[in-house]
């Protein structure tokens, strides 16, 4: 029971650094669009394995996105690897 709330709670701050980028103006409105349909299936009930899954694949596809800055494709990549680390 720990795992899944320690997980519960990795979710939860993942969901702020997602709130970060879609608040980023510079940051193009479809991906910041994306990430934040990520973040609202990151926050549903489901299977944590699922929603994560769901979540890496959608920012994944728009992580490479050419008219993203820099800095908004670290800070997605900074997600990615957080979200890597739960499904594992």
């Amino acid at each position: 029971m720990a795992k899944k709330e320690e997980d519960e709670a990795k979710i939860r701050q993942i969901a702020e650094l997602m709130e970060i980028v879609i608040r980023d103006t510079s940051i193009p409105k479809n991906v910041r669009k994306t990430v934040n349909d990520a973040k609202e299936k990151l926050l549903t009930n489901d299977e944590i394995i699922q929603r994560t899954s769901t979540a890496v694949y959608m920012l994944d596809e728009v992580s490479n996105d050419i008219n993203m800055p820099a800095h908004a494709r670290t800070q997605i990549w900074t997600i990615l690897s957080a979200l890597e680390s739960i499904r594992e």
